[in-house]
This record gives structure tokens, C-alpha cells and sequence, in this order.
């Protein structure tokens, strides 16, 4: 290692040199913490020493070797050049003072445990020796001698102030050395001087860094590599290896260095090297350190005093291990944490986790000591546990509040609240995977039929059946829940109350389990999360059931804007973003699914999010975005495995075939379909959307029969739960299209009919679904009409996709009527907007318009040029429509309109409507 930031400690040495080299002895005690370059110094040193004529004679001290008698002596003794008989007396002497030491039994802080004869003859010989050459005694680490060397060595520092002898002493700051008599006597006298090596300064860090890295890298990551080594040269000299991948490495292997400042194994390797080479209560901190995190309690996990700890800590802190009492990068608390035993570890936790409860630390603090420490037997862990799963799911910290509720569930000797942990953990693991607490449900199936579960675990219970398609449990413990006297519970009533209309909604098959609420169960007993859920439970089972209801769907947007992803409130969210969805109003929940889909993805709730997911990709089918909604319902089924979805799934499988399908990714729907799933799926509203795209896709590919044996199955189902209203499935739209494949016209016509009479100014989506159809049992000449319409109806009702079949469907009938000049320009919108929908675009003849017809969008800065009412005039011209027309549906007169069609011909510089573009776009939105 270069001296970088040494030459003023190497000057004082060379100093003292020069004294010893005319006969004035000097000692020099070399000080500094754990790794600072000490030895490196002295090697440096002790060439230089031999350049100047002075003879280097050196040992090292070893923890490992303290109780070995006069064995750094010994060292000095077979380092020197003696003869032969002054070697031999030497060693006689060294094996006659270790017997000496021995037989004393290390007991004396005096000359007594080793002759003072023999003393005086080992040093002696060094004596004598420095007589033929200047010597330069060196003993690194000599903190760890053993105290016959000790002796000795002090006995000689003694010595050699008239002599041409210079001893240098390397030591430790942090020195637990028992032996003061040494250091005491030693830096008393007047030819001893003190050599305090420090850490490098930022300074020359960049200087260390720019000598093994280069001046780009120093300027780049010597600031981070100081901050994480504090100067300690050793750290610092890692951390650039880290770096480099190795000496040359990288350079050997042709590839350019790494772009960011890598902290890895070396680095904490040096962390260790710096902790053993220390006294062993650093080693203990350190690991106790890594281990919990934190210094509180530490002399009392370790036994150790409160001055011991302070001083410990500062050395470590001074070494570049810790800074304000943590590691200075978490590699180095993995590094030290990788040398902690298992038993060793649950043995600091289980002892911190009893300081903590006995100081009243925060639960959240208690529980994760518990956690690590394994069953520990003692009445408050249970309580303790309960309350920082409470307090981690209301955080969000979901994974963490499940680890407690786990342990707290196997502590647990009392039957009755362990079935309470139970629902709570079935609760808890819900937001991650519902398919884990599927191992809990027959434990309290059972304690529900013995009475042993509250009535509000009870309906938990039967919404985690319901999921998992355990229909027969499900109705056991609904039918338990009724007969079995719970009405004098409030948190029971209110469950019920809130089940009832989700059931509704959700599984209508058992919504008459419960039969009506009492008459006397009002909502004085209800909390406001919990009136908030029965609110949005009622709105979603009422736009099932009677369609969408202005009231309702706005007060629901209202706790939606006030709603977060707290422990209960998933379903309020779930319920009101469906009654907003079926209602008609997707454009208006899809913002606000986003926002709870990031609060989901933060809390690390994995299931709500795949649930969000799977409604986002329903709102997305609904507007026509196959692309969204084939993104939104594979990452459902990515983030929650089919196996975790139960009866459920039918939801994000529709939408997948559904957007697969428009976009005619026929293959990838049929392995979809392919793949397998619950029978009891189709008793609960989610199989109704399997079907319901099942049918869709069998249109798509020409099995018109079988399309039209799914739709009538949807229809039959909705018809028995009472749920047969447009806006949850057009089922009967989609068995008309499919009576139509199959020539069957007065069976379609019938459908349509029964449609239109359930549609209304609520349902625009629907309405033009299945005008759409109605058109296609019109004579030719009525068609156009009402394909405008419904291509309207279905732009007000927000789904691009549907609009653009209109659009088709009107193109083919101007093409029929032969008003060729109107096929191309709407075939041209059509297609425009089957793009922006990601789906397929249509039939062979509309793609052989296409290319006969093109016309350029409309550019934000050429659209400027017209007014508001130029430009309501111009899109609806572009779209094909009549002067008459157009006067009649802007309220104008048809000359106005001429007027304005000329003002907007000569704005845009063309000659007739034919140059208009079939899609204007203003600011950045497309208007067709």
C-alpha cells in the first residue's frame, strides 16, 4: 500500500533514527485504530532503516498466541544475526524463563515471574548486539504480548537510551491491556515519543482512489467510498477492488470497469479483517449490532458496562465500520451477520424482545424481535403480536403483519382466540395470495358448527368458501350463521346486513340463505367504514338488479374520492367501482381504480391488486381499449396465479377473451378457453362474463350455434338471479348476432326487441349495441339512420370498439345504398378508431376501401383556423351526414349550415366534403 497521508508519522521515526543510529537510544509507541496502516508503515520504515545502516529485528503479537511465555522475546531472539554461542546461551536462557513464568503462574505484574537474571541476560544479548549494528526493534500489535515479553521489553526500553537502539511499540487505540505497568513506564520516560497514525482524510481517499482507479473514477465515487470507509485505508482499498472486479481484472479481460460504485464482498471481508484483528467485545458488538439493528439495551444483552460499550462503540465508529451507530453500508452488516449462528441469533432476539416488553418499546419493535426468535413462552407475546398486526396492516405492511399474526396463531393455547388469529391471519393473507389461508378453512368450518366463532368471523368464514367454490361449506355456515341466535350481537348484525346485498350482487344463488334483515337492525349500530361498505354493497346489488340510479352511483363516487386501502375497505372500493362500471360509468372509474391500484402495488398487497387489475380490464373492454384491457387482465393473472382466483377468475379470463378476440388472437383465446376451471364458477356473477366472452369468441370464429347456447345460458342465469338488466351483460345483443349467423331473423328480431324495451338514456353503450342489430333487420334504406344513431348512442356511451362495428355497418350500407362517395370516408373513421382500439379491423371489402380512400387527419394548428361551431359542422360532415341532417341534430338551419361549410371549405383550402377528414383532431384529441 502506498503512504499516502504518512509522511509526517514516517519523519518522526526517521527522527528518532537518526538520534539512536549516534548513540542516543529512542522508543516509539505507534499508535492508531484497527487497519490504519500501522504494519504497513513499519515495513516501509524498516527498508529505510537498512539504507541508513540500522539492522530491522521484528515480532508480531498474536491474540492467538498470549499465553505463550516470552514468545515475542523469542521472537527477537531468532530474528537477530547471533552467533552461534550467543544463540545458543539465548535460547537456554528463553527455555529457562518460560519454565520460570510457568511455575510462577503468570500471577506478578513484577520481574519475579521471570528472573531478573534471565531478563537481564536476553536483553543483554540485544544489547551487545547493537554494538556490531545500530538495531531497530520492532514489535507490531504488541498490545496482544504475552506478559513475560511484556516484562522483558519494558526492561530493555529501559535500556537503551545510551545505546544504538531504536524500539518501536505498534499498538491499538483501543486497548484492554491489563499489563499498565508497561505502558505507563514506558511513556514516562523522556526518550519515548508517541506516533498517532489517523485515517485518511476525503482528501486522500480521492488521492488512493486516483492512484489504483484513475482521476475519472476518483472524481465519479471517492466522495460515496469515503462516506463508507471513513479514511480506513483497508475499507477504502476494497471498495475500489469491489469495484474494479479484482486487480486488472477487468483490464485482463477486455471489458470496461463497472458505471457504479459496487460495494461488495472484499469490502465486507475487510469489515471482518478489521473486527478480528480488534479486541474480541468489538466482534460481540458488532455481531449484536447486525443482529438487531439498533444499540439499545446493549450492555445489558452482552453484560458489558456502559463505559465498555461508549469506548467500543467509538473505536468502531473511528475504524470505518459504523457511523451513529449503524454499519455504513449494509454490506458490511451482511458480511458480519453471515458469521452469526442460527441459535446464536434467536438467542439476542429472544433476550432483546423481553427488554423491549419490559420497557415499553413500540409493539411493532417487540414483534419483530419475536419473529426472529422462535417460541418463547411467556403470557404477553400473544397480546403483543395481536396489537403489531393491527398496527402493520393498517400501515400497509402487509407480509409483516401476516409474520406476526402466524407466530401469534402457534403460540396461542387458548382455543377461542386462536380462532380469532385465525380469521384475522385468513384476512391478512387474503391481500397477498387467497389461496393461502385455504389451509385454515376447515379448522374453522368446524369451530363455527361448535359455536366457537363470532358471528362476524363467521360471515368472513363463508365470503373465503364462497371464493374458494366450497359452495356445500359455504351454505353450512350462512345456514349456522341464521339458526344459530346471533342476533343479539351488533358486529354479527352488521355483517349480515352488509352480506346480504353483496351476496346479491356477487352469488345470488345464496342471497336468500339469509333470508330479510330484521326490522329493528337499522344503522345506529353501524361504524362509518362499515356503513360506508353496506352503502356501496346496496349500490352495486341495485344497478344489478333495477340498472343504474344517478343517486346511488354518485354517492359512491363520493366514497370512492374518501376511501383508502385500509384493512376493511377493499370491499367498499370493489363494490363501488363495479356499481360505477355496470352503471354505465367507466370513464369515471377508471381514474380512480389507478390511483387505488398504486396504493395497492405501495401497501404490497398483491391480491387487491390483481382484483383492481381484473376490474380495471373490464372498465377498459367497456371503452373499447382491447389493448388496456388485454394489459390490465394479464397482469391480474400474472400478479395472482389462476390457482389463487377461485370462482373468481371468470372476471380477468372474460376481459382476456374478450380484447384476445377483437383483436383476433384467435389461437391465444382458444389456449385460454382451454385451460381449465371451477365447475361452481358459473353459480356466481363471474361466470357470467366467462360465458359471456366464451359466446363472443364463437361468434368471432363462425359458431354462430355455440355462441348462441352461451348467450342463452347468460340469459337464463341473470333471468333466475334477477340480475337481467343491459348494463351487466347485453346477453340478448349478442344471441341476436348470433341468431343472424344463423338466419334465424324473427328469433333476433324478438331479442332486439326485449332489448330496446330494458334500455334507456342510462345505457347508451347497450342502446347502441343493440340498435347496431336493429338496423341489421331494417330495410336497407332505414339503415343509415339507424346506424348514426347508434354510432352516436355508443360514442356518448364511451366504447370506441362497438362505435367502430357501427361505423363498418354504416359503410356497408351507403355501399348498398351506392353512395360509394360516403363508403370510404366513414370506412376511413372506422378504421381510425379500430387502431386507437387495438383491434382487429374488419372484413376484407372495408380494407379494399380503405386503400381506394385516404385523407389526412386534421392538424391541431389547421383545426385553429375554425370556430367551435365550424368544427361541430365539419365532424359531422366528415362522418357522412346530410346538410338537412346536420341542421337537424345542431338545431340549424340547412342554409346556416351551407354557410358554414363554405367558410370551412375555403379555411381549409379544399373544394367539397369529400376533402374533409375523416378524423379531425383538436388539441391533441381526435373528434369523429
Amino acid at each position: 500500500m502506498n503512504l499516502i497521508e504518512r509522511d509526517e508519522a514516517l519523519a518522526s521515526l526517521q527522527e528518532m533514527l537518526a538520534a539512536a543510529l549516534t548513540g542516543k537510544g529512542k522508543v516509539a509507541m505507534l499508535s492508531g485504530t484497527v487497519a490504519t496502516g500501522k504494519s504497513a508503515l513499519l515495513d516501509a520504515f524498516a527498508e529505510q532503516a537498512v539504507e541508513l545502516g540500522a539492522l530491522p529485528v521484528a515480532a508480531t503479537a498474536s491474540r492467538m498466541e498470549q499465553d505463550l511465555p516470552l514468545g515475542v522475546l523469542g521472537q527477537l531472539i531468532e530474528e537477530a544475526p547471533l552467533v552461534e554461542e550467543e544463540r545458543v546461551r539465548a535460547l537456554a536462557l528463553l527455555e529457562e524463563g518460560k519454565r520460570t513464568a510457568m511455575s510462577s503462574g503468570l500471577a506478578s505484574e513484577t520481574l519475579d515471574q521471570v528472573d531478573a537474571q534471565i531478563a537481564h541476560a536476553l536483553c543483554t544479548v540485544l544489547l551487545e548486539l547493537s554494538e556490531r549494528y545500530p538495531l531497530v526493534i520492532v514489535v507490531d500489535d504488541v498490545h496482544y504480548a504475552d506478559r513475560p515479553s511484556l516484562l522483558c521489553l519494558a526492561y530493555l526500553a529501559r535500556r537503551v537510551r545510551f545505546a544504538r537502539i531504536m524500539v518501536i511499540f505498534s499498538y491499538s487505540d483501543y486497548v484492554r491491556s491489563t499489563d499498565t505497568f508497561f505502558w505507563t513506564d514506558l511513556l514516562r520516560q523522556p526518550y519515548c515519543g508517541v506516533v498517532q497514525l489517523n485515517p485518511l482524510s476525503r482528501q486522500g481517499v480521492h488521492t488512493l482512489v486516483r492512484e489504483r482507479a484513475g482521476e475519472e473514477v476518483a472524481v465519479r465515487f471517492a466522495e460515496d467510498w469515503y462516506a463508507y470507509s471513513a479514511g480506513n485505508p483497508l475499507l477504502a482499498a476494497a471498495l475500489i477492488e469491489d469495484y474494479l472486479g479484482g486487480p486488472s481484472a477487468r483490464e485482463r479481460d477486455g471489458e470496461p470497469a463497472a458505471d457504479e460504485p459496487v460495494v461488495g464482498e472484499r469490502y465486507g471481508q475487510a469489515v471482518l479483517t478489521c473486527l478480528h484483528r480488534g479486541e474480541p467485545e468489538l466482534l460481540r458488538i458488532a455481531r449484536c449490532l447486525a443482529v438487531l439493528g439498533e444499540t439499545d439495551s446493549l450492555d445489558r444483552l452482552l453484560g458489558l458496562g456502559h463505559t465498555q460499550i461508549s469506548r467500543a462503540m467509538n473505536a468502531l465508529t473511528a475504524g470505518g465500520v459504523l457511523s451513529v451507530g449503524r454499519f455504513r453500508h449494509e454490506s458490511a452488516r451482511t458480511a458480519v451477520l453471515a458469521e452469526v449462528g442460527l441459535d446464536e441469533r434467536r438467542d439476542l432476539h429472544r433476550r432483546a424482545a423481553g427488554l423491549a416488553h419490559a420497557d415499553g418499546a413500540a409493539t411493532s419493535v417487540i414483534a419483530d424481535h419475536l419473529v426472529q426468535a422462535g417460541p418463547i413462552d411467556a403470557p404477553w407475546v400473544v397480546p403483543v403480536l395481536e396489537d403489531a398486526a393491527r398496527d402493520a396492516l393498517r400501515e400497509g405492511r402487509t407480509e409483516r403483519g401476516v409474520d406476526y399474526l402466524r407466530l401469534a396463531w402457534q403460540a396461542c393455547t387458548d382455543e377461542r382466540r386462536r380462532l380469532k388469529i385465525a380469521t384475522m391471519l385468513v384476512r391478512a393473507e387474503w391481500r397477498i395470495n387467497p389461496e393461502a389461508p385455504d389451509r385454515h378453512l376447515a379448522d374453522l368450518t368446524e369451530a363455527m358448527q361448535r359455536g366457537h366463532l363470532r358471528g362476524g368471523d363467521g360471515v368472513v368464514l363463508a365470503r373465503a368458501l364462497l371464493w374458494h367454490g366450497r359452495y356445500d361449506d359455504a351454505q353450512d355456515v350462512i345456514e349456522h350463521l341464521t339458526t344459530a341466535g346471533y342476533e343479539s350481537d351488533p358486529e354479527t348484525v352488521m355483517e349480515l346486513n352488509i352480506a346480504r346485498p353483496w351476496l346479491r350482487a356477487t352469488h345470488p344463488a345464496f342471497a336468500s340463505k339469509l333470508g330479510e334483515p330484521r326490522a329493528d337492525t337499522g344503522t345506529a349500530l353501524v361504524s362509518v367504514a362499515a356503513g360506508r361498505r353496506l352503502e356501496t354493497a346496496t349500490a352495486l346489488a341495485q344497478v344489478l338488479v333495477n340498472g343504474p340510479h344517478e343517486g346511488a352511483l354518485i354517492a359512491v363516487e363520493r366514497i370512492l374520492r374518501l376511501a383508502r386501502l385500509d384493512e376493511m375497505s377493499m370491499d367498499t372500493v370493489e363494490c363501488a367501482l363495479l356499481a360505477l362500471t355496470y352503471g354505465g360509468q367507466a370513464e369515471k372509474a377508471a381514474p380512480l381504480c389507478d390511483l387505488f391500484s398504486v396504493e395497492a402495488s405501495s401497501r404490497r398487497a398483491p391480491s387487491r391488486q390483481a382484483r383492481l387489475s381484473a376490474i380495471r380490464a373490464e372498465m377498459a373492454v367497456r371503452q373499447g381499449d382491447m389493448v388496456s384491457a388485454e394489459q390490465y387482465a394479464r397482469a391480474a393473472l400474472e400478479i395472482m396465479p389462476i390457482t389463487s382466483w377461485g370462482v373468481t377468475v371468470g372476471s380477468p379470463l372474460g376481459s382476456l377473451v374478450i380484447a384476445l378476440t377483437a383483436m383476433g388472437r384467435f389461437d391465444d383465446v382458444h389456449d385460454i378457453l382451454d385451460r381449465p376451471v371451477l365447475d361452481a364458477m358459473f353459480e356466481s356473477r363471474y361466470g357470467l362474463h366467462y360465458l359471456y366472452a366464451r359466446g363472443r369468441y364463437s361468434l368471432a370464429v363462425g359458431q354462430a350455434a355455440l355462441a348462441l347456447r352461451d348467450f342463452q345460458l347468460c340469459g337464463e342465469l341473470t333471468g333466475r338471479w334477477g340480475l337481467d338488466v343491459p348494463g351487466l351483460l347485453p346477453w340478448r345483443a349478442g344471441a341476436a348476432e348470433a341468431c343472424l349467423q344463423l338466419g334465424r331473423t324473427e328469433q333476433a328480431a324478438k331479442l332486439i326487441e326485449d332489448q330496446l324495451s330494458r334500455c334507456n338514456s342510462r345505457t347508451p353503450r347497450e342502446l347502441g349495441m343493440t340498435i347496431r342489430l336493429l338496423a341489421a333487420t331494417s330495410e336497407l334504406r332505414h339503415r343509415p339512420m339507424l346506424l348514426r344513431k347508434s354510432a352516436d348512442m355508443l360514442q356518448n356511451g364511451g366504447d370506441r370498439y362497438e362505435q367502430a362495428r357501427s361505423l363498418f355497418d354504416l359503410a356497408e350500407a351507403y355501399r348498398g345504398l351506392g353512395e360509394h362517395r360516403r363508403v370510404g370516408m366513414i370506412m376511413i373513421r372506422a378504421r381510425a378508431l379500430m387502431k386507437e382500439c387495438g383491434a382487429e379491423i374488419g372484413g376484407p371489402q372495408a380494407a379494399a376501401e380503405t386503400g381506394k380512400q385516404t385523407a389526412p387527419a386534421l392538424s391541431g394548428g389547421s383545426a385553429a383556423l375554425l370556430s367551435e361551431a365550424e368544427r361541430r359542422v365539419a365532424v359531422l360532415a366528415a362522418a357522412g351526414h346530410t346538410n338537412r341532417e346536420i341542421a337537424g341534430e345542431l338545431y340549424l338551419t340547412v342554409s346556416t349550415v351551407e354557410q358554414h361549410l363554405t367558410r370551412i371549405y375555403r379555411k381549409l383550402d379544399i373544394t367539397s366534403r369529400a376533402d374533409l377528414p375523416a378524423v379531425l383532431e383538436f388539441g391533441g384529441a381526435a373528434v369523429g
